[in-house]
């Protein structure tokens, strides 16, 4: 994508229709001494990017069949005057009143014959014919008026799919049409299903229930692959559309919020030219460390340092490639209640942590705080007012900061020292029967993400660089050791032979295989197994079990004797126990345990163990570790490496770009001024100051530096 007017895109979502000055028409004096004003505010603010388009279906297409399309062409070709690149969506996640009116049936339905209220967005059976041939209209007009725009570098299809999971009768005869093809007739699937529980025995496919009342999990964990499935073909059907019009210097993209329940991000993927999205995170005292608690990190919008780079290595992980993102934190994001714009110098740290993972583009939501509707406090660029202010100075520092270091940093592939395996279909399956308690005592939906992010957050705090990878990504067990000495199993709930059978081969093969809750519990189609648990892992890992409990409150662990581990104070497990027995399954040899619980019951069992296999080692962690312990855990399982700051506000992440050139970012997530000493000699990237190695790094509250090693 070097056509792009830098490495790293820099701009906001800009939507000249929202404005009140457009009000009356997009012809008029204010509505030009608006568009000028903006367009001149972004230039010298640094953008080289706008986002376009993709909300107002009935500005385009104000009744069916009347299309109003030279509405656009003045910002088009403004932005293209200040040599500031466009990305233009399709309207189709916004549907227009004269389309609900004239296809009432294309609602969406939350429950069978229930159909979505109409007023907010998303509400549309995207299956459904009618729905279908509007879109595709509109979408083929826009893209004929302005696909070969000069200014126009690339196209997102939809925004923020996968919102719904839809119940329409059509939905539902064609997920019964993809079991009768998967399985082949239904006595497969009364075995495959175990449907003689509870006399769910079908003898023709139209016994098969609505999924309102479905309490059997096999049938969940199908009907939610069967959703995702629908928003992948959907999103590769609009891409296909896109491309008829796309010049080859242009790519076709979506923005993906994470924590949508209808998306497999891989495969949603796998049809678009880059992976775009939307991480939104809490800013303030949200991003500051040392902390307390940080919250969950699979969420729409995030709590933590560690999440927001969890946010950040998720979107890497959708193509294992750089990422665009397509929105994120301009003021305060979200509810009106929640006004807690960055501290000075947070969007910097914010903004150079995406980078630092990946990002190849930071775009905020929005331009101009909105004046009307949902977002009406979703924070822009600039406020109500429409004058810059505090915004648009910080963040005019980092247009410039992009533009100086853009192009040193080109092609630079995020360092990785752990990888931390993530499955959408263990994810479904324990959303489906949740395994884990929320605060309440009631099941936790996301369990899965309850159990794989400490794992990841303990990875952070320790100084390890971290690489989420989906488990459909993984190439030969030897590959992967090459890649990531040390990997994460944890929460792996539903999955098949050969993967389970993968990990133990990949830590035979020299790696260091961390197996945490759940892993191996259940098959690929959610049925426990009759194995003796960790199934087909119990012997790599010299450790078994029999039963297990949810944890109400924090269980202290500490290290016994002989044990490697060095804990933190506070180290504790959470949420859940298994009993392991640290002794090998039928005379294997048995593991070393490595924590211990310090309570009258628990404290039979280990906490986690350790076992050398193979030319590697497989350490198996039977609880979800709090902060405390998930820090010890990693501190142990990678070294130090000569870059791990000692400072508990500091991070230092680091990658390699297409030139070969290694680059460091550390970051000061706190109040106060810190000095962190150089381990090497660098070259700042942004103020060209270069140190020698074992010189302080000077670094003021909220602050970030940029380092080039110097070869």
């Amino acid at each position: 994508m070097s056509h792009w007017p830098n490495p790293i895109l820099f701009g906001a979502a800009y939507y000249f229709e929202y404005q009140p000055d457009a009000a009356d028409g997009f012809d008029t004096e204010a509505a030009r001494a608006r568009l000028k004003s903006d367009l001149d505010l972004m230039a010298e603010a640094g953008f080289s990017v706008i986002r376009v388009g993709e909300s107002v279906w009935s500005t385009w297409e104000p009744e069916n069949g009347r299309f109003e399309l030279d509405w656009l062409q003045p910002v088009l070709d403004g932005a293209h005057e200040r040599g500031i690149a466009v990305i233009l969506g399709t309207p189709t996640y916004a549907v227009p009143p004269w389309l609900v009116r004239l296809y009432p049936e294309i609602a969406g339905e939350h429950r069978t014959g229930e159909r979505l209220d109409w007023g907010g967005r998303q509400e549309v059976d995207y299956t459904h014919a009618a729905f279908k041939f509007h879109a595709e209209r509109v979408i083929r007009k826009i893209m004929a008026r302005y696909a070969e725009h000069p200014a126009v570098i690339g196209f997102q299809v939809d925004n923020e799919p996968g919102l719904r999971i839809y119940h329409n009768e059509g939905v539902f005869q064609q997920f019964v049409d993809r079991l009768r093809h998967q399985y082949g007739d239904v006595e497969t699937l009364n075995r495959e299903w175990g449907l003689v529980y509870w006399s769910h025995r079908l003898t023709t496919w139209a016994d098969l229930w609505r999924p309102d009342g479905n309490a059997q999990p096999q049938y969940t964990l199908a009907w939610r692959k069967f959703q995702a499935d629908l928003t992948t073909e959907f999103i590769g059907w609009q891409a296909e559309l896109a491309r008829e019009y796309a010049r080859e210097d242009q790519f076709v993209t979506t923005c993906i919020s994470y924590s949508r329940p209808g998306i497999d991000d891989p495969s949603l993927t796998g049809s678009l030219d880059v992976t775009a999205g939307n991480p939104y995170y809490a800013m303030q005292d949200g991003l500051a460390m040392p902390a307390s608690d940080g919250g969950d990190a699979i969420d729409w919008n995030t709590k933590g340092a560690w999440a927001l780079y969890h946010s950040a290595d998720r979107m890497y992980s959708s193509k294992q490639a750089p990422y665009l993102v397509t929105e994120t934190n301009a003021q305060a994001i979200g509810m009106p209640w929640w006004n807690e714009p960055a501290y000075d110098g947070q969007w910097r740290q914010a903004a150079w942590a995406l980078v630092s993972r990946g990002a190849s583009m930071i775009e905020y939501w929005q331009w101009q705080t909105l004046h009307f509707g949902t977002e009406t406090y979703w924070g822009g660029v600039l406020p109500h007012s429409g004058q810059p202010g505090r915004t648009y100075r910080e963040l005019t520092q980092i247009g410039k900061e992009l533009r100086k270091t853009g192009a040193a940093l080109d092609g630079l592939v995020p360092g990785a020292e752990v990888a931390v395996l993530y499955s959408k279909r263990s994810e479904w399956a324990l959303a489906a029967e949740p395994q884990i308690q929320n605060d309440q005592g009631g099941p936790e939906h996301r369990s899965f993400e309850v159990i794989h992010g400490p794992f990841y957050r303990g990875a952070f705090d320790a100084g390890a660089q971290a690489r989420i990878v989906h488990t459909g990504q993984l190439g030969s067990p030897e590959e992967a050791v090459a890649a990531y000495p040390v990997l994460v199993a944890a929460g792996l709930y539903a999955e098949d032979d050969d993967l389970l059978d993968w990990l133990t081969a990949y830590a035979a093969a020299g790696g260091h295989l961390v197996v945490g809750p759940r892993t191996g519990y259940a098959d690929e189609e959610a049925r426990a197994r009759r194995d003796v648990q960790p199934a087909r892992l119990s012997e790599a890992a010299g450790v078994w079990y029999e039963e297990f409990a949810n944890l109400t409150s924090e269980v202290a662990v500490r290290a016994p004797e002989g044990s490697p581990l060095a804990l933190d104070a506070g180290a504790a497990a959470v949420k859940w126990a298994d009993g392991l027995y640290a002794e090998g399954a039928s005379g294997a040899a048995g593991a070393q345990t490595l924590a211990e619980y310090v309570h009258p019951h628990y404290g039979r069992f280990p906490a986690a163990t350790t076992k050398a296999h193979g030319e590697g080692r497989v350490t198996y962690v039977g609880t979800i570790p709090n902060s405390a312990f998930g820090k010890s855990l990693f501190e142990w399982l990678v070294p130090a490496s000569e870059w791990r700051p000692e400072h508990p506000s500091l991070t230092v992440t680091g990658g390699v770009t297409g030139e070969g050139r290694t680059v460091r970012f550390v970051h000061n997530w706190s109040w106060n001024e810190v000095e962190y000493p150089l381990p090497a000699a660098v070259t700042d990237a942004i103020d060209e100051t270069a140190y020698d190695a074992g010189a302080p790094l000077p670094l003021g509250p909220w602050d970030v530096k940029v380092l080039i090693e110097q070869r």
